[in-house]
């Protein structure tokens, strides 16, 4: 019964989230945070270059001193930053840009990717030009100290303002922390170790909360010494396999590198399993993936790079620039190209119906009950009678799957609008199973209401199934859909598709792992789910470290404990399906993460902007005079391990 009550009342938080979300990520905010990207890049002198050249080397240890205040090494710091960034973004976020904004998202994912190394760089720079070295083997950083700090240097009532902007962005951080840097993760692991192996999602979810917990206990120089170790690993087997598939595909790679460019700027018609999506929609679902996934602005890496050994604000900060590199240009181009050559995206139906389901227009009531007539234009509902799912069909019980109805562009299915390209409408199902004695009582109890079955014949029916006297059928227990005109499974444009066609919905990390199955049938099971396990983790560790910056900001370092439980438990709450249980809950809450803290961090970034680029030219011609000489590279197992 708590779970049901919980249910209802995350789905009202949804809905509230969703409006939130409207604003959040309105055309105008994505323009924005991307001028500022250009702003930075012209005015640094196109930083991004120094990252891949001087920041390679000083990430080799190259300029190490074991005698700075810090923590953590630059290798360890940029790893606990890329295993914030480096995860669950790049396998289920890119496979979500593509379902819904189709290849020419990943173009703007390339674009956020390059000028969000130099977001990075600057934001980085601030946080360590005013990070808190009282205690040098812990310093502390981020956006909030440089509020704090940075409006503390004008004196006055501002010393107040910048305790306050410290603090509203320590809020956002939180958010964020527990949405898209923890529950995100959790969901999506949980989702695609059910998917292959049956594993109930609620025991991922302990599963998860258990080692996260071991991990965070002994703060950042063991989040460091596991992220240095674990984000090299998972990089290098999860490239390796994209690398052995499109070695498979690399006659359409060219093809695909094409259709991405060119999608970019232009619709994409609907045809088999994608169903369209504008220009506008590529760019939105680009740039909000990328972000997501490279946290270019947000303020958040920030808080690891703080904890490097270095007496040079900008020598990490260049070390930073590497991270939106290696995310979004390196590991996300690599999964989209798997899944894209893979063409899973893309597919023809996965099976058909023997027939289109009945579709029945639902009386309207007035609230004493009374049936009453619809109003000529108004919304009307349908509901649709149980499909018999053909035998051959390989469809498991409790799988998403959907078919193409055509219909006015302000339709909904299951209470959700599902417009794309203002042409075709999707209208998302779940398939029931007989075997579940439960389910297969209220089926039948339905159809005897319906007058459909028989009352004898369905308690016939119901005694030989649990008997095992009868071979269980399967059925797609179709949603309500609403609409003012009357849909039609016929009336559409889509010219791969046909009306009895259905679909499997592949979300997240699971489309790519379909995408690694077309190549070899086994990997993908196998690869993305440790891919997704190593991922998660990684992140959700080092967002835990994150928040809990946030935390000792806010309220001092005697909450950190009640902190990490609460973080802990919301892993398992995140694996609950009754709670978050579809793509569009779980994108509205990592959006709200990611857009409240660019909200919060973007006008510091900018308030500040100035003395970060005085920094960073000043460092850069400190460098050509040289005034800073590179001593000979430590070995790779003391960089790894911090003894450097």
């Amino acid at each position: 019964m708590g779970v049901y009550f919980a249910a209802s009342f995350f789905d009202t938080l949804n809905s509230i989230i969703g409006s939130i979300n409207g604003v959040l990520w309105s055309d105008w905010v994505l323009y924005a945070v991307l001028a500022v990207g250009v702003i930075f890049t012209f005015w640094s002198g196109f930083c991004q270059f120094k990252a891949l050249t001087h920041g390679s080397a000083v990430v080799r240890g190259k300029y190490d001193n074991h005698e700075d205040p810090g923590a953590i090494n630059h290798f360890q710091a940029l790893s606990a930053a890329l295993s914030a960034t480096v995860g669950l973004g790049n396998i289920g976020g890119v496979a979500l840009a593509i379902a819904l904004g189709g290849p020419g998202a990943v173009f703007w994912m390339w674009v956020v990717g390059f000028f969000g190394m130099a977001l990075k760089t600057t934001e980085v720079t601030l946080s360590m030009l005013y990070r808190n070295t009282d205690n040098p083997k812990e310093p502390h950083g981020g956006p909030m100290w440089v509020a704090k700090e940075g409006f503390a240097e004008w004196g006055g009532v501002w010393i107040t303002v910048g305790k306050w902007v410290g603090g509203i962005f320590c809020v956002t951080l939180l958010i964020s922390a527990v949405t898209g840097g923890n529950m995100f993760q959790a969901w999506n692991v949980a989702d695609v170790t059910y998917s292959y192996f049956g594993i109930p999602k609620v025991g991922t979810g302990i599963v998860l909360a258990v080692l996260v917990g071991l991990v965070i206990i002994g703060g950042i120089q063991r989040i460091g010494n596991v992220a240095g170790r674990l984000v090299p690993l998972m990089c290098a087997i999860y490239l390796l396999a994209a690398f052995y598939v499109l070695i498979f595909k690399i006659g359409v790679i060219p093809e695909m590198l094409k259709l991405i460019v060119s999608s970019a700027f232009s619709p994409l018609e609907a045809q088999g399993a994608f169903l369209g999506g504008t220009a506008g929609y590529a760019f939105m679902w680009g740039m909000k993936r990328a972000l997501f996934s490279n946290e270019a602005g947000q303020g958040s890496s920030p808080i690891a790079h703080s904890a490097a050994k270095t007496k040079e604000p900008v020598r990490e900060a260049v070390v930073a620039g590497l991270e939106p590199f290696i995310d979004t240009i390196v590991v996300c181009t690599l999964t989209a190209l798997v899944i894209l050559s893979s063409g899973v995206w893309n597919r023809q139906a996965d099976f058909a119906l023997a027939s289109l389901p009945t579709m029945t227009q639902v009386k309207k009531t007035n609230k004493d009950g009374k049936v009453v007539p619809y109003k000529k234009g108004e919304e009307r509902v349908w509901s649709f009678a149980l499909s018999p799912v053909p035998a051959e069909a390989k469809a498991q019980a409790g799988e998403n799957v959907f078919m193409v109805i055509g219909a006015d562009a302000n339709s909904k299915s299951n209470n959700k609008q599902h417009r794309l390209n203002g042409k075709v409408v999707l209208a998302v199902k779940v398939l029931n199973s007989w075997q579940q004695v439960t389910g297969l009582q209220a089926t039948l109890d339905k159809l005897v209401k319906a007058k459909k079955l028989p009352e004898d014949k369905a308690k016939v029916l119901a005694t030989n199934v649990r008997q095992g006297k009868v071979k269980p059928t399967k059925f797609i227990a179709w949603d309500t859909f609403s609409s003012v005109a009357t849909p039609s499974f016929t009336n559409f444009k889509n010219k791969d598709v046909n009306a009895k066609d259905v679909f499997f919905i592949f979300q997240g990390a699971t489309l790519t792992a379909k995408a690694f199955d077309s190549v070899t049938p086994g990997l993908g099971k196998w690869l993305v789910t440790l891919a997704a396990w190593l991922f998660a983790l990684s992140t959700m560790i080092s967002w835990s470290y994150y928040g809990e910056q946030g935390v000792v900001y806010l309220v001092g370092e005697g909450w950190v404990l009640a902190y990490k439980v609460v973080y802990c438990l919301l892993v398992v709450v995140a694996a609950i399906p009754q709670l978050v249980s579809t793509e569009a809950q779980l994108d509205a809450l990592t959006g709200l993460g990611t857009g409240i803290m660019l909200f919060a961090n973007i006008p510091i970034m900018l308030i500040f902007g100035l003395k970060a680029m005085n920094a960073y030219h000043d460092y850069m011609k400190r460098l050509k005079a040289g005034e800073f000489k590179a001593h000979e590279a430590p070995s790779v197992v003391d960089v790894v391990e911090g003894k450097d």
